[in-house]
C-alpha cells in the first residue's frame, strides 16, 4: 500500500509540474508585460485627439451622472461608471464643445472606477483639475437651464438606474432639447433616464425608436440575482415603452442612431456614442487613434459578426490589440459554458 501511495504521489507530483510549466510557457507566450496598462499620471497633454483639438466653441453638451451611491440597504455600491464620463467629455471638448456635469442631487456625485479597465484618458480626468472641479460641483438638474444646451448626454452606472427614469427635472431637460432640435446620447444604463420621456404632443420619446442600453445577459452575467435587485433590468423596460431594442454582443461596442437619439450598449460602446453624437450634431470627428482597448473590440466584433477566420484577419492587422481583454471574453464564453469559443478567443489573443 505503501509504494501504491508513493507511486500516486510521484505521478501526482509530476502533473502538477506539467501543469506548471505548460500554464508558464503559455503565460510567456501571451507576453502580457508588452503591454502595461496606461499610466496614471496621464494628462490631457498626452492625449493625441486633444492635441488636434477644433479652435473656438461649436456650443454645449451638458453630460448628466447618478446621485445615487448604493443599491437600497446600502449594501452594494451604484453610482456612475468615470470610463463612460471622461471619455465622452474630452471627445466633446476636442471637436469644440463645452462640456458642463449635473446630477439630480448636484455636487459631488459617486464616481465607480475600474482601474484595469481605465486607459489614458481616464487618468488625464482624474489627473485634470479643471474637469475634478466640475464633478466636484456638478449642477443640480433642477437649476439647469436646458435652453443653454446643444445635446444631453447620459452617463451610464447602476445609480442610474435608480434616480433617473422618474426625476421630472431630467424628462423636462430632454423634452426642452430635444424639442429645440437637439440631440439626445446615453450609453450603458444611461438610457434609463429616457423612460419615462414624453414629449409635447403625448408621444413617448422612446416609441419606435431604435435603442441600445446595457442587456439583460450583460446584466445577470455580473450579478445574477440582478431581477431582485434592482427595480427592473433596462433591456425589458426600454421594450416595455416601446423601443425597438437591439442587442449587441456582450461587452462589444454596439452604438445606434436613431435620428437625434444615440444610443450606446456598454461601456465598450462610449467612444462611438461621443463620436456618433458629433457626427449627428453635423461635424465629422477629429482623429483619433484607437486604444488597445478599442482594438480588441473591433476584433471581437469581426468574431462575432464574421466568424473565426475574419477575426484571425482582423487581428493580424491589429497587432496592438488588448490581450487582457480578448482573454476577459474567452472566460466569460468559458463560464458560460461556450467551450469552442473560448478556445478561438484565447487563440487571438496569443495572436
Amino acid at each position: 500500500m505503501g509504494r501504491w501511495i508513493k507511486r500516486v504521489a510521484t505521478a501526482c507530483g509530476a502533473l502538477v509540474l506539467v501543469v506548471c510549466i505548460v500554464g508558464f510557457a503559455y503565460m510567456r507566450a501571451l507576453d502580457l508585460d508588452s503591454q502595461p496598462p496606461a499610466g496614471a499620471r496621464s494628462t490631457v497633454a498626452d492625449l493625441d485627439f486633444m492635441r488636434a483639438a477644433v479652435h473656438g466653441s461649436r456650443g454645449r453638451i451638458l453630460a448628466v451622472v447618478t446621485s445615487t451611491s448604493h443599491f437600497p440597504g446600502g449594501e452594494r455600491k451604484a453610482g456612475f461608471e468615470l470610463t463612460e464620463l471622461a471619455r465622452a467629455y474630452y471627445v466633446f471638448q476636442a471637436n469644440g464643445y463645452e462640456v458642463d456635469i449635473a446630477s439630480p442631487r448636484g455636487g459631488p456625485p459617486p464616481m465607480r472606477r475600474d482601474d484595469e479597465d481605465m486607459v489614458a484618458t481616464d487618468f488625464a480626468f482624474l489627473n485634470d483639475a479643471g474637469a475634478r472641479r466640475k464633478l466636484a460641483a456638478s449642477l443640480r438638474v433642477a437649476d439647469v437651464d436646458a435652453s443653454r444646451y446643444a445635446a444631453v448626454y447620459f452617463v451610464g452606472g447602476k445609480g442610474t438606474m435608480f434616480d433617473f427614469p422618474d426625476n421630472a427635472d431630467l424628462q423636462g431637460i430632454v423634452r426642452t432639447v430635444y424639442q429645440a432640435g437637439g440631440l439626445i446620447g446615453a450609453v450603458c444604463h444611461g438610457p434609463a433616464a429616457l423612460l419615462e420621456v414624453v414629449l409635447d404632443d403625448g408621444t413617448p420619446l422612446l416609441r419606435n425608436r431604435r435603442v441600445a442600453g446595457f442587456s439583460n445577459a450583460e446584466e445577470l452575467f455580473l450579478i445574477k440575482d440582478a431581477r431582485a435587485r434592482f427595480p427592473y433590468l433596462l433591456q425589458d423596460r426600454l421594450q416595455e415603452k416601446g423601443a425597438q431594442y437591439v442587442e449587441g454582443p456582450m461587452y462589444v461596442d454596439t452604438t445606434l442612431v436613431d435620428g437625434r437619439l444615440v444610443t450606446g450598449q456598454n461601456p465598450w460602446s462610449t467612444w462611438s456614442t461621443a463620436e456618433a453624437m458629433v457626427r449627428a450634431l453635423g461635424h465629422e470627428p477629429v482623429a483619433r487613434a484607437p486604444g488597445r482597448d478599442e482594438l480588441a473590440v473591433q476584433v471581437l466584433a469581426a468574431y462575432h459578426r464574421d466568424g473565426i477566420d475574419a477575426a484571425r484577419r482582423a487581428r493580424a492587422v491589429r497587432p496592438e490589440a488588448d490581450k487582457r481583454l480578448l482573454l476577459m471574453h474567452a472566460l466569460v464564453a468559458g463560464m458560460q459554458g461556450r467551450l469552442g469559443e473560448a478556445w478561438q478567443l484565447q487563440a487571438l489573443a496569443l495572436g
